[in-house]
């Protein structure tokens, strides 16, 4: 849900698995699954806890094509239960 806001404490954080496609970044609470191309920066910078804001584009901001990592999908849930917040 793009107006959605989750502020997660890095206290929660346990580890971030991927590929350049798809990052899953666990905490104890809520499971991060970020989509978009060029993604391998984002589990150093999850792994340094570096990553400040995290946002999904707006759809037209989706289908650009720019170089570089880019995000095109953000999924958030909360552990335990199978539908998204």
């Amino acid at each position: 849900m793009l107006n959605q806001v989750y502020v997660l404490p890095w206290s929660q954080f346990l580890y971030a698995e991927g590929t350049g496609e798809e990052v899953h970044a666990v905490f104890s609470t809520h499971d991060v699954v970020v989509k978009g191309h060029d993604l391998s920066s984002l589990l150093a910078d999850f792994a340094a806890q570096q990553i400040m804001l995290l946002k999904e584009p707006p759809r037209t901001d989706k289908f650009t094509s720019r170089e570089g990592p880019r995000v095109s999908g953000v999924d958030v849930r909360r552990v335990g239960t199978d539908g998204a917040e």
